[in-house]
């Protein structure tokens, strides 16, 4: 991140390779003055259309808003069937990502996790997942 004084950082000119990059070592999510959160890559917020974002922490865990266990998977994740994916909700912003660690038995709306993102497929592309916190 570049950084700007009292703890507010100006957002980078980043992709989103970037952002899933930087989800790896905690993340952040973009903020607009009217306090409405998006991800990055952005340059306006899609609610307001304030252009002066800034860099926020996202926080180390969130809570699951909604899940879905997938039978029928697109080709890159079909070997891993069944899986759950989940949107999780991070306060300003929600995630989408697949659950690690849990089947869909044994999660629940409201359930905390942590993002984290792990290499998948056999070109390695990063995909965001979460587990139990």
């Amino acid at each position: 991140m570049t950084g700007e004084g009292e703890g507010e950082e100006t957002p980078r000119n980043g992709s989103y390779e970037e952002w899933v990059d930087a989800l790896a070592e905690g993340g952040f999510y973009l903020e607009c003055g009217d306090g409405h959160g998006s991800l990055p890559p952005r340059r306006v917020c899609p609610e307001c259309g304030y252009t002066d974002l800034a860099e926020r922490a996202l926080p180390g865990t969130g809570t699951v808003a909604t899940f879905s266990e997938v039978h029928v998977a697109a080709p890159a994740f079909a070997d891993e069937t069944p899986y759950v994916t989940a949107v999780v909700d991070f306060g300003p912003v929600r995630l989408t990502g697949v659950l690690r660690d849990v089947s869909a038995d044994e999660v629940a709306i409201g359930d905390s996790v942590a993002p984290d993102v792990e290499p998948d497929g056999p070109d390695g592309r990063p995909l965001v997942v979460f587990r139990p916190a």
